[in-house]
């Protein structure tokens, strides 16, 4: 069983038991978020689409924790003139594990 949701803009495939990093949300680590936004859902028996999105069906997480993406640099420079400017940028993540999809 997998569903297709829509998690602060971006859509992510999940289906239960599984954990990921997701845009940074605004709950607290130990806590059981819901989801409604879900794109498409799909088992053994149907696949549902949802236009644009399925009404009966949700998707429970809870969150792990809030934690940080890896360092990427940001190298700026101009030819002939002393011009550089090195900076650094982590986006902000969380973790949820997928509990159930019902």
């Amino acid at each position: 069983m997998f569903a297709v949701v829509d998690i602060a803009g971006q859509q992510f495939k999940v289906t239960e038991k599984r954990k990921y990093y997701v845009p940074h949300l605004k709950a607290e680590p130990n806590t059981e978020i819901v989801f409604d936004k879900v794109l498409l859902f799909g088992d053994e028996n149907d696949t549902k689409i949802g236009v644009p999105t399925l009404n009966d069906v949700k998707v429970y997480a809870k969150v792990l924790e809030h934690t940080k993406d890896e360092k990427v640099i940001v190298f700026k420079k101009k030819i002939r003139i002393s011009y550089k400017r090195k900076r650094g940028h982590r986006q902000q993540l969380t973790r949820i594990e997928v509990t159930k999809i019902a």
